[in-house]
């Protein structure tokens, strides 16, 4: 699934680094039918970028020291960011750090799988929004998983990529940061 047998067909993500935050980049498009029906909530999206994180610093503009504590000290309620977009991804980015990965077939469809595992539901199986995010044309989901200092954003994301297929052994996944992931990732392309 990673990377991509030679000659076989695949899909390209992107991760973004923010800072202390990561984020996934799919291009709308290639998400599989069925499989992540809140893509359908982006119509004039070419891309989507998808964060977790703890739901009550994410969902505040500015963040207090407290707000901090808690979010890593204590097992809190999280949420997904999803944002639209169009154009070029580094071009939109430009401020952070991005990193093309090249995905099989398989391997994309189980990423887009294990983000929409991630949005907390209703009876009908719809996601809860909670209200437009931080930047661009975005929004705010509930999520089904807890956050805490041993399941962050950067743990959430490289849960992504090895359910992608990506090298990670379970233990980096407990415990990643943004540029542990990203030395892997580039050590095996």
């Amino acid at each position: 699934m990673f990377p991509p047998a030679p000659n076989e067909p695949f899909k390209s993500i992107y991760l973004a680094s923010h800072g202390w935050h990561a984020g996934i980049v799919v291009k709308r498009a290639d998400i599989p039918a069925g499989v992540w029906p809140e893509h359908n909530e982006f119509p004039d999206a070419e891309y989507l970028e998808v964060g977790w994180g703890d739901k009550d610093y994410y969902m505040t503009p500015d963040p207090h020291f407290g707000i901090t504590l808690k979010a890593g000290l204590l097992p809190t309620d999280s949420v997904l960011h999803v944002v639209g977009f169009s154009g070029s991804v580094t071009r939109y980015f430009s401020l952070s750090d991005v990193t093309r990965i090249d995905l099989s077939y398989e391997g994309f469809a189980r990423l887009c799988h294990y983000i929409s595992s991630s949005y907390a539901r209703d009876e009908a199986g719809k996601a809860q929004r909670l209200g437009r995010g931080l930047y661009g044309k975005s929004q705010f989901y509930l999520s089904e998983e807890t956050y805490h200092a041993f399941n962050t954003c950067n743990v959430w994301t490289a849960r992504g990529l090895r359910n992608a297929g990506c090298p990670l052994v379970p233990a980096m996944t407990e415990v990643a940061s943004f540029g542990a992931v990203i030395q892997v990732v580039q050590s095996n392309d």
